[in-house]
């Protein structure tokens, strides 16, 4: 790159770190890094990360993003609770990780047929500007991944959400999350459609493991079944009068994080993060701890827990009476909503 290449980078792009480096256009393309988060102040680094050799990789990623750190003092934590991704947590000293640690997340191969990569990006950046600072500031975007801002605490487990403190602080910041707008660019429509059918398109006809394509005919039957389940599905549920909000669509216990010291509640990982009915957003969250509720074997001790916690959502959303009724009363629409199509993508 050329002098002239790297002054007007630098020109267009404020706060680059020394090592910076321009990628031209066709080449972003090529990378599949979409030009418009780079317009939007996103540093690219032109490092790919293999599984191989992760920490070699993050390394070189480093030595742009952090180019003051000394490699040899530098460590690693790699978290093995993610589904989708791989993520590895930065630091230089055990003392100083809540200080600067820089948070890599390597994209799980051909994830990208499932997320919308850039709408995740524009997410994140518009959520770190806003006063409640709902997401982690991004450091930077690599070929396969991003690095962003780690937030000090500790996800949660089946018993720290039961504590009425900590789940009351969750309803609340849920609720704060469901006021945010994302502005007229973004259309505000549910996303839950468009997203079942994306996955119902990449259901291979059959599936080449006969493992999988066995256990896919016991759940579903067939291809043609599933879709006519989920269009009945969408006809009855389209006809709710439910709220469309900001929605996480992913808070499973591992991507709300407790900061013990201050007690706040901070939710990560917005790859799912979109426009949908409030109604999804809550039963979701409920259908990612199912675990929790065979310490509370009374179905009555069960809703109990559930209008609770989804009536300080609600209320403090200041959602009407109607749809708190549509929320609760109609318990067959909530199931529908949370135990469908939730996760059955993932099932096979």
């Amino acid at each position: 790159m050329n002098s002239s290449t790297r002054s007007r980078a630098l020109a267009e792009y404020s706060e680059r770190p020394p090592n910076y480096i321009a990628i031209p256009r066709k080449q972003i393309k090529r990378l599949g890094m979409s030009t418009l988060s780079l317009r939007n102040g996103d540093i690219f680094v032109s490092v790919h990360i293999p599984e191989n050799d992760l920490f070699g990789g993050v390394t070189k990623l480093l030595e742009v993003l952090r180019p003051n750190w000394d490699s040899n003092r530098v460590k690693f934590k790699v978290f093995t609770d993610g589904i989708t991704n791989k993520l590895i947590a930065c630091y230089l000293e055990e003392s100083e990780c809540d200080k600067d640690t820089v948070l890599v997340r390597i994209y799980g191969n051909k994830t990208d047929l499932l997320i919308d990569r850039e709408a995740e990006l524009r997410n994140i950046k518009i959520l770190n500007k806003m006063s409640d600072c709902f997401a982690p500031k991004i450091y930077g975007v690599f070929e396969n991944g991003i690095a962003y801002e780690y937030f000090p605490g500790v996800t949660l487990n089946t018993d720290t959400v039961l504590n009425p403190k900590i789940w009351t602080s969750i309803a609340q910041r849920m609720a704060n999350m469901h006021k945010v707008d994302l502005g007229k660019e973004v259309p505000k429509e549910p996303f839950l459609w468009d997203k079942i059918e994306q996955f119902l398109r990449l259901l291979p006809e059959p599936f080449s493991d006969p493992d999988k394509q066995n256990r896919f005919v016991s759940s579903f039957g067939s291809v043609t079944k599933l879709r006519i389940e989920y269009e009945r599905m969408k006809s009855f549920l389209s006809k709710v009068d439910n709220p469309i909000v900001f929605a996480h669509n992913d808070l499973l216990l591992g991507n709300v994080i407790h900061n013990e010291a201050d007690g706040k509640i901070s939710f990560i990982d917005y790859e799912y993060a979109a426009y949908n009915y409030q109604a999804f957003d809550i039963a979701n969250h409920f259908n990612e701890f199912v675990e929790m509720y065979e310490r509370h074997s009374s179905r009555l001790r069960q809703q109990e827990i559930r209008r609770k916690y989804s009536s300080k959502i609600l209320n403090w959303r200041s959602a009407s009476m109607m749809s708190f009724g549509y929320v609760f009363t109609d318990r067959d629409r909530l199931r529908l909503c949370r135990g469908s199509w939730a996760h059955r993508s993932w099932d096979p």
